[in-house]
C-alpha cells in the first residue's frame, strides 16, 4: 500500500434522484495549474437503473494553454468519500489510480485512515478500465459497476472574461444575457472519471435534502504521493 498526502478536498452533497452540480475551475487553492485540480463533481440517479448511483469527477481543465495536461497523473489518487452516519467524516471511499494506460478503482470500503492522509486500498479492487482517447471505452464488472476514465468535453458554461470584469468593477452592465455571453470552456476538455455503482454497495442514505429526497453525503479529494 502507498501513503498519500491530501492536496485538496472539495466537498459537495450528492443527491440521489436529482443532479447537484458543483464546479471549481482553474482557481482551486493549492492546485491551480496542476493535475490534481478538481473542476467538477456530479452525483445522480442512473437514468437507466434507479437502483444505481452515478458519480462523475472532472479533473483539470485545458481552458488555458499551461493547463492543457490531457492525461492522468500516476502520482495523484482520487477519492470519492461517503459519509454514512451523518458526522461528515468518510465511512466509505472509492478510489481511482492510473497506471500506464489503465485506471484502477478500489472500494467502496472503510478507509484505513480519515482526513488528510490516505492509503491505496489494493486489497479491495473494484475494477479497471482502459483509459480512453478518442473512443469512450467503458467496463462493466460482474458486480454491476460501470467504469470510465478519459478526456471529455467540459460541461461547464461560464463567461470567465465577463466574470472577471464584474468582480473587478469594470462591467456596469453586469453579467451578459443569453446570446451575448461567451462560453469560455467551449471546446475544452477535462479528464473525467465515471463510476456507476449499485446503491447496495453504498449502504442506506442517511440524510434528507430540502427537496425531501434521500441523499448520500459525499465529496471528492485528490491526494498526491509523498
Amino acid at each position: 500500500m502507498k501513503n498519500t498526502k491530501l492536496l485538496i478536498g472539495l466537498g459537495f452533497l450528492t443527491i440521489v434522484g436529482i443532479v447537484l452540480v458543483a464546479a471549481d475551475h482553474i482557481d482551486a487553492p493549492g492546485t491551480t495549474g496542476n493535475t490534481a485540480d478538481i473542476s467538477d463533481f456530479y452525483g445522480f440517479e442512473s437514468p437507466s437503473n434507479s437502483d444505481n448511483t452515478v458519480f462523475i469527477i472532472d479533473l483539470q481543465t485545458n481552458v488555458l494553454p499551461d493547463l492543457a495536461y490531457g492525461e492522468f497523473d500516476e502520482n495523484v489518487l482520487t477519492e470519492i468519500n461517503i459519509d454514512t452516519d451523518n458526522d461528515l467524516i468518510e465511512d466509505l471511499v472509492i478510489q481511482a489510480l492510473p497506471r500506464g494506460d489503465t485506471m484502477y478503482f478500489f472500494g467502496p470500503t472503510a478507509p484505513d485512515m480519515t482526513g488528510r492522509e490516505s492509503e491505496v486500498l489494493t486489497d479491495f479492487p473494484l475494477g479497471q478500465v482502459a483509459i480512453s482517447d478518442a473512443d469512450a471505452l467503458t467496463t462493466t464488472t460482474e458486480a454491476g459497476v460501470s467504469l470510465f476514465a478519459g478526456p471529455r468535453q467540459d460541461p461547464f458554461f461560464f463567461d470567465f472574461g465577463q466574470f472577471n470584469k464584474v468582480i473587478g468593477g469594470n462591467a456596469p452592465e453586469g453579467f451578459l444575457p443569453e446570446g451575448e455571453a461567451v462560453d469560455t470552456f467551449d471546446g475544452a476538455n477535462t479528464m473525467s472519471l465515471v463510476v456507476e455503482i449499485p446503491n447496495s454497495m453504498l449502504g442506506e442514505t442517511t440524510a434528507t435534502n430540502v427537496l425531501g429526497l434521500s441523499v448520500y453525503k459525499t465529496w471528492v479529494t485528490t491526494n498526491r504521493k509523498q
